[in-house]
């Protein structure tokens, strides 16, 4: 066997192999996504462009995946492969100390992170970009949407000075305007795909034999899925009469569940209680759904499991949809029967059947069985053991009702197990698809077909990694198994056929997102910078804003929300927390009195729709708290719809304060410990029109606050940047006696 030979490299730990150096030199000339099946090395191609990149510049990399697993694993084989110092080579997840991480971030060369937490250390200030000549993005079909991914890309890409991006997955999608928006959000100019049948990988892949076994469905299934089916075209036929004009007999899970999201919209924009109505059927159907794949798919026990916890749902403070089914005979009457049935799906007995005959001709195999759903798992397992196998769950480390999820040392320590032999049949839920080291596999069972090509191909990347390996689908036939696997080998055939014409579009074009342009409009744009406080990185607007261009200091604000210049602060409230302050009004006054003491231009953002339309509360009672604060307080009332729109409204009155007024950003209600120099700097800014910048005139020119106090509106003109308007200010505010009567009206000029 022949190794790599790099300075940055340990000797003889990684065999050199022509299509992983090919890969590695195309991702050095351009953000690259590289498309290779699961088992043919994407971590090596990582390893050869992360040295590469760490030898001929000087920075660091970060290294992106999804789940603390995938961090623990790229962390220790980095840490086995590149000569450089163990200690600074990181892994970071949310279990790691905020307080410490920006220390270790400044020591380490190489960070291994979760997306979420680099996301929310770029937000808050405690991790910068510039310096970064490489990230890297596993998993990188998850770019899409909201996920951090899209965040991190667009933020490296506007603050490194040297950047570099590396997209790796083993299945993107067969959706192309989808992998058109992960090529988009990560800036890939360059498209890498391997396949197993290509030449120059051929060599390393080991025989995969796939076959599918179909069983029978046994007539006591039969007879309570045809109960349930019953009830479903009864559900079919009331979502008709409502009058919609659509037909939901054939479509999809997929297209239900889109239908919902659009039904959602409908009721909360009109109101209507007809989309409210089709909602509530909606999800019966989707209920009743959901119990016959069980039946098809999975047997009584997991079928039973589901309906006891409608059941629960519908007794307690559940859907309505849960006890609109519990009140329909129908549907109740098939219950009933479920309940009663005691057969076996036959999967079971045909998985222990395979099992025994691949360990009797190989008694040392290891073994996973993929199966949908966590109660499934419980059950393979359970009855496996029975049989003598030495079988392990694998699931997720997320806790649902009644359903612990597992530990990252639960999970590693599964994993060790299977490698020593000590567990031989791994059970595994989706967790086990994605990008884990499991090792080596000699069989590979679906438990059920999976309409994914994405799932499809990383379960089957399990086998045939070093030596040959055999995949065996489970199938019902007549069910929607049949339909799944047939739509998966339809969808993965259809992803290479895309990916190829997408690559050769990318090469034939200019690229839409270039680079240099990219950098060339922010740099002609001056960046704004906004005071956020630490609470509101529990919304998005913190997101959107820095999405948007603007620089965001993340501070524990005394008063406001948002600070967009020496006198403008922002406190924003969504519709559920202005309708939950109407009850004690006296907090959320008492918030508005502190914003108009602490800045000249304050604002009130109400963001959200049907403020008037919510939890009953007398619209009456709406108005006047708004016709409080924005006519007994003088502070504007700002409305907004949503997140995005509420980040527009930041960062219009923000260019408007910073770039055309001129205005500097200061937290005159931040109350943190400042020396004495920033004290009178402070109190001298605070006086209307004087901010920090004539603060800091005055005090060099007069030296003391009592001597600025003593100065005529004709010594106080000498000052750079002080002009008559403003002199006359200054001399009003140290001289107008107090009194209940005095007051300077701002609008007119004109002072009682």
């Amino acid at each position: 066997m022949e190794f790599i030979s790099h300075p940055l490299i340990k000797p003889k730990t990684v065999e050199r192999r022509g299509y992983q150096l090919s890969l590695a030199a195309s991702a050095l000339l351009d953000n690259t996504l590289i498309v290779l099946p699961t088992g043919l090395g994407k971590t090596v191609v990582a390893l050869l462009v992360i040295a590469s990149r760490l030898l001929n510049h000087d920075g660091k990399v970060l290294f992106l995946a999804p789940t603390k697993p995938l961090v623990e694993q790229h962390a220790e084989f980095l840490r086995r492969t590149l000569r450089i110092d163990e200690s600074e080579i990181v892994a970071i997840s949310g279990e790691t100390p905020p307080e410490k991480r920006p220390e270790i971030y400044g020591k380490a060369r190489v960070i291994v992170s979760t997306p979420q937490v680099v996301e929310n250390d770029i937000l808050t200030g405690r991790l910068k970009l510039d310096d970064f000549v490489l990230v890297i993005f596993d998993e990188a079909h998850r770019a899409v949407g909201n996920y951090s991914y899209v965040f991190i890309a667009k933020e490296y890409m506007q603050r490194a000075r040297n950047p570099l991006i590396l997209g790796i997955t083993a299945s993107p999608g067969s959706d192309i305007e989808r992998v058109r928006e992960v090529i988009g959000n990560l800036f890939i100019k360059n498209l890498e795909i391997k396949t197993e049948y290509d030449p120059d990988v051929r060599p390393y892949v080991s025989q995969k034999e796939i076959e599918w076994v179909k069983v029978e469905m046994p007539e006591e299934l039969q007879a309570v899925k045809k109960g349930f089916e019953k009830s479903l075209e009864m559900r079919y036929r009331k979502f008709q009469r409502l009058g919609l004009d659509i037909d939901i007999s054939n479509a999809t899970k997929k297209e239900l569940l889109a239908l919902q999201e659009a039904l959602q919209t409908q009721a909360g924009e009109t109101g209507e209680q007809v989309y409210f109505e089709a909602l509530s059927v909606l999800a019966e159907i989707m209920k009743i759904q959901h119990a016959i794949e069980l039946i098809e798919t999975q047997g009584v026990d997991a079928l039973k499991r589901y309906l006891k916890r409608l059941f629960r749902e519908a007794k307690g403070r559940g859907s309505k949809a849960s006890k609109s089914l519990f009140e329909d005979p129908v549907f109740r009457e098939s219950m009933i029967r479920a309940l009663k049935v005691s057969v076996e799906h036959p999967k079971m007995r045909k998985l222990i059947e395979i099992l025994r005959e691949q360990f009797e001709r190989k008694p040392d195999s290891r073994v996973i069985v993929f199966a949908n759903f966590r109660d499934t798992a419980d059950k393979l397992v359970e009855v496996l053991r029975r049989h003598g196998f030495k079988a392990e769950k694998f699931i997720g480390q997320a806790n649902r009702e009644e359903d612990r999820g597992m530990s990252q040392r639960e999970q590693l320590e599964v994993l060790n197990a299977f490698r020593s032999g000590e567990v031989n049949v791994l059970v595994s839920t989706s967790v086990g698809e994605e990008g884990l080291d499991i090792p080596a596999t000699d069989l590979v069972v679906f438990y059920e077909a999976v309409p994914s090509e994405i799932r499809a191909i990383q379960r089957k990347g399990r086998t045939g990694r070093g030596r040959e390996g055999r995949i065996v689908v489970l199938i019902t036939k007549g069910t929607r198994d049949e339909a799944y696997y047939w739509a998966s080998v339809r969808k993965e055939k259809m992803m290479y056929d895309m990916l190829y014409r997408l690559r050769d579009e990318i090469r034939a074009r200019e690229s839409d997102y270039s680079l240099k342009r990219f950098i060339q409009l922010e740099e002609e744009t001056p960046r704004l910078v906004i005071y956020a406080d630490s609470r509101e990185m529990r919304s998005g607007v913190v997101r959107k804003l820095r999405e948007k261009g603007v620089d965001v200091i993340v501070r524990n604000l005394e008063v406001a929300d948002y600070v967009l210049s020496e006198r403008v602060g922002v406190e924003r409230k969504t519709v559920d927390d202005f309708l939950d302050s109407l009850v004690g009004r006296e907090r959320l006054f008492s918030q508005i009195m502190n914003l108009k003491r602490s800045y000249q231009r304050p604002v009130v953002i109400i963001e959200g729709e049907s403020i008037y339309g919510r939890r009953r509360v007398n619209p009456s009672s709406v108005r006047g708290a708004i016709a409080t604060i924005a006519i007994d307080f003088g502070v504007p009332v700002i409305f907004t719809r949503n997140e995005d729109e509420t980040a527009d409204f930041l960062v219009s009155i923000a260019r408007r304060e910073q770039e055309i007024k001129k205005r500097d950003v200061s937290l005159h209600a931040d109350k943190t410990k400042r020396s004495l120099r920033e004290e009178l700097e402070y109190v001298v800014s605070a006086i209307p029109e004087v901010g920090p910048v004539i603060a800091r005139n005055l005090l060099e020119h007069f030296r003391t606050v009592r001597a600025i106090a003593n100065a005529s509106v004709e010594e106080l003109m000498r000052v750079p940047k002080v002009g008559r308007k403003t002199a006359e200010r200054i001399w009003r505010f140290f001289n107008t006696p107090y009194s209940e009567e005095s007051y300077i009206h701002e609008e007119e000029g004109e002072e009682t």
